[in-house]
Order: structure tokens, then sequence, then C-alpha cells
């Protein structure tokens, strides 16, 4: 299969390939605009994915462009994390990175060139006056007092304006098109208003600050944007991206297509509630690894190979729909059950003493690290006389479908002997404190000599050699696959949605880097967090099960 075939055709790439073929344009340039007002999210991936990826694909290129028109809510935090989120991912923008500001003073040309061709005024009702003369969808728009200023006029209060002359809120430039339009876009859209506020890439230069769709258009046009590719609710505003660029004298004019956002079940994707999350502190910070952000999925184990398979999986169309959470956690599954080591480790411990074998005895074992690639190698495993198993691992009585380790009966540990629970003892509480087992010498790596069957496998972790961590569960932030649509989504937070528990691991991941994913052998997959987890103190996250519970939680 060529490299062309084994891409994933959609409407985009269809629009792509004629307007190359036709020669309609030469090469391909594509943006990615994010505004730097929050952590990305999954859904900001998907348009990564998208942008980036027809670039690469069409020997094209993708820039990466900070839409910075409203400086009270950015932070170059966030632009800090945006660019590691897009390298992380595996993408590298063109060139030096672009800021929409660095386009302020083109941006107020092409204003005053609106106001000096009668298309633009300087608006003096308020903002609640103005939205009431802005009509609804089944009545039109009343035409401001303001509207028919004299150009020299507006001219002159747009430089006052822009000195500082006027309080915010007291004046604003608006487009003069059709208050009777249809398109609520279309009715006199405001283009600049009044922010006494500073930019943390202008400074205090500028006291007026263009509005997204004004920017957003001429900004493509100025860095040669052939498809500039944005979300459905975008659709209505190409009416007034295409009316501003027909009149400015701008030589580019890109073409706006709109795609469906990506919705992920059990998940909300609104920055406004996601920061809502933080603020109110909810969640530990944007990477909470609870978080939808792509730093939250990193910190959690989910690799950058995963998500890029998930957003080619789910595709690209102009249907909006929502995205099981399944099929992401069956992408970073199928990921991790190829490449990441395997290792043990007991997440709710019982001790087991093994009466016949020697209490000053350690043996050293040799474990594969992935049943499947002898390329992955083996590691060293210490065996003692006293381990750790699962506390489910055992019951004092159980029937023939147990698979574990029961009372009087054998089970085998994992890359280990045959062991036989001899007998228990409990606590003050009632609670199993310890099994008493003997072991069989004679069945490392082998069945017992006399033929008897040991169908059952357990893990387990030396008490001696193994490591104390936390091991934190991760599980779905909501209880719903829809909160957004609760009346109050916190209301639908997931209790169970982190569980913290002190475990213990196998000596071999006191260095275990940070991001890098084990399967824990029955237990599902883990990384050691990339914040938390130290040599001297491990925590590790648990990225996702072994098998998607939900579906049967869900069925049921």
């Amino acid at each position: 299969m060529s490299e062309a075939e084994a891409r994933p055709s959609n409407f985009i790439r269809q629009i792509i390939e004629k307007d190359l073929a036709e020669g309609k344009h030469t090469s391909v340039q594509t943006r990615f605009p994010p505004e730097p007002n929050g952590y990305l999210h999954i859904g900001h991936a998907k348009s990564i994915c998208l942008n980036f990826g027809v670039a690469q694909d069409y020997q094209g290129q993708c820039n990466l462009r900070f839409d910075d028109t409203n400086p009270e809510k950015e932070d170059l935090e966030y632009v800090d994390s945006i660019k590691t989120d897009v390298q992380w991912l595996g993408f590298q923008w063109a060139g030096d990175v672009h800021y929409s500001s660095d386009y302020f003073d083109e941006l107020y040309g092409y204003a005053v060139e609106l106001i000096e061709k009668g298309l633009a005024y300087v608006e003096e009702l308020t903002p609640e006056q103005i939205r009431e003369y802005r009509g609804t969808l089944t009545q039109p728009g009343k035409e401001s007092p303001y509207r028919d200023r004299s150009i020299e006029e507006n001219l002159a209060l747009f430089e006052k304006m822009r000195n500082g002359e006027f309080k915010e809120g007291e004046a604003c430039l608006r487009a003069k098109i059709d208050m009777a339009s249809s398109f609520m876009v279309l009715r006199d859209p405001v283009l600049y208003r009044v922010r006494f506020a500073h930019h943390h890439q202008t400074g205090d230069k500028w006291c007026i600050y263009p509005m997204y769709d004004f920017t957003h258009c001429i900004s493509d046009a100025l860095e040669n944007i052939t498809h500039s590719l944005c979300t459905l609710e975008f659709q209505d505003n190409r009416r007034l991206y295409d009316w501003v660029l027909d009149n400015i004298s701008i030589p580019c004019h890109p073409r706006q297509y709109e795609f469906s956002r990506l919705n992920l079940e059990y998940t909300v994707m609104s920055k406004r509630k996601l920061n809502q999350l933080v603020t109110e502190k909810l969640v530990e910070g944007w990477n909470d690894p609870r978080m939808p952000t792509i730093s939250g999925l990193r910190r959690r184990g989910f690799t950058a190979a995963s998500i890029r398979e998930f957003c080619k999986r789910i595709g690209v169309t102009k249907q909006e729909n929502m995205i099981e959470f399944g099929s992401l956690e069956s992408c970073i599954r199928d990921d991790l059950n190829e490449n990441a080591p395997r290792a043990m480790a007991v997440i709710d411990p019982v001790k087991v003493i093994i009466e016949n074998f020697e209490a000053s005895q350690t043996e050293v074992l040799n474990l594969a690290n992935h049943p499947n690639k002898p390329e992955m190698g083996t590691r060293e495993v210490p065996f003692t006389r006293e381990i750790w198993i699962e506390r489910e691992d055992f019951r004092e009585e159980a029937n023939k479908k147990y698979k574990r380790l029961v009372l009087g009966k054998e089970v085998r540990l994992r890359g280990a002997y045959v062991i036989k629970a001899e007998r228990i003892e409990k606590d003050e509480q009632g609670q199993i404190s310890t099994i008493y087992c003997s072991y069989d010498p004679e069945t490392l790596g082998k069945n017992p000599a006399d033929g008897r069957k040991v169908k059952g496998v357990i893990h387990w972790v030396s008490v001696d050699k193994g490591l104390p961590a936390e091991i934190r569960l991760y599980d779905r932030l909501f209880s719903v696959p829809n909160p957004a649509a609760s009346d109050d989504f916190l209301s639908t937070i997931n209790s169970e949605s982190l569980v913290c528990k002190k475990g213990f691991v196998e000596a071999s991941l006191a260095e275990a880097q940070p991001e890098t994913g084990y399967q824990f052998e029955r237990m599902g997959y883990f990384c050691a967090d990339n914040q938390d987890s130290s040599s001297d103190a491990l925590v590790f996250n648990r990225t996702v099960g072994l098998r998607d519970t939900w579906a049967k939680i869900e069925a049921s």
C-alpha cells in the first residue's frame, strides 16, 4: 500500500487534492490557532492532527499562531503549555511561532480602510443597548443612531479610542453590513473594543483590541493560509470572514472549511467548565490525570501515538456526534499491550510466608519483560520467604471457577513456584493478616513432577526486596456520559474518579521514568507520575485497566 493510499480520506483532503490538481494552489499552508487562555484538550488534538497532518502529507507547512486578542484571560503559562503539547504530539510548526498581536498595526490599518470606505463606524451605544438593537433570530435588528456618522467623524473617534480617550464600554468599532440579515453575525458586528489591559506580547502599546472574527481572517491572509480549518460552530462566521477579506485591500483570500468538533463521553470540552474545575479545586490542576487536557492525559500515561491513532480512528466529518470514551481507551490499550514492558505490583497487599523457604535465602529469578517480544529482554526479580499478594487473590473457600489461591489448595506464582495455602492468621478485626504457605521447589518453570494440575497464576512482590509505592487508580471524572447536558455538571462528578492505594512494586521499578508505561500484570497499565514520583517516593498512575469494565456497567 502506498503512502497516499494509507492516508485516511475525508472531505477536507478531497478539497485539498482538488485544489492542487486544478492549480488553485501550488502548496498547502494551514495553521493551528489556539487561544492562550487555557490548556489544550483532546478536542484540540483532533485539530492539531488535522492541520499539521494535511500539511505534512501534502508537503506543505502549518503555522502555530496564538489568537491573543483578549489579554485579560491570557497567560504565558498557557502559551508555553500549548507549544509543549504540540511538540509532544509529534508535530513542529513552520518557522517562528506566530501571534495575532504580531499584526496589530496591520489590523488597525485595515480597520481604518473600512472606515474610509464607509463600511465601519464608531458605536457609542452601551453593550446592553447593542444587544437590544441586534434583534433576535426571528426579528431583524435596529440600526444604531450612530451608524450614519461621517467618515471624518468616525476616523477621529477611532483615533480617540486608540489614544485611550474612551472608557471601557463607552465606544467600539462596528462593521456596517446589514442589521436585517438573517445571519446574526452580519448585523454590524463589533470589530474593536476598548480594553485597558497589559498584553503579554505587546505590553501597554494598545488600549484597543480587535475581535476574533476580524483578526482571524486577516491573520490567515497575511500568512498566506490556503485552507483555514475550524469547527462547525464557526460555520456562520465564514460569511463575516469572507466579508472582511472582500472589503479590504489584501491580495490573499483564504477559504474557511468547517468540520465537527470532538465530543467525548464522560468529560467536558468547554474551557470555561474545565477552568471552573481547576479554580474551584475539584481537580489538582489543568494537568490532573482525570482531565481531558493533553497534559493530563500525558501525565496519566497516554502516549502521543495513542492520541494520534484515536484522532485517526474517529475521522473528520461534518456530522456532530458523541465519541465513546472506550474508543480512546482502546487506542492506549492497543499501544501499551504491544509496547509496554511487564512488571509486578500489589495494590491491596496481604502477606504470604512460605514456611519451607529459607528465611535468609534470596533467589533471583529472570522474568521476560514482554511475553511476545524476546527482544525486550529480561529483568531480575528477587524471590524471598515473605511475599505480598493481592488480597482478592485469596479465599478461605471458593468454587472451581476461582483460579487463585484457596486454603488447602495450590496456585502458581508468576515466573516462580507453585505454592499451597496451609493456614491463616487474622487480626482483631477479623481481617486476614498472614497466609502461611508451602512451596514445591521442583516447580520453577515447570509443572509438578507427579502430574497434578495447577490452573491459576497470580502475581506477587517480595516483602524484603519490593518497594513501597502510592498507586493512584484513576477513572472517569464524571459518572454520566454527557455531563455538559446536566443543569449542574459538577453534581455529576464521579466520587470514585481517584482512589489512592498504598501498595508495593517489584525492585526493577526503582528507577521507573515518568510517563513510561508498564503493564502491572493482571492489574492494568500504569506509569510513574511525572510530577510527584521519585526514587524515594514512587507514585504510579493507572492509565487504563486491562479491559473495558465500563462497557459492562453501561450494559447493565
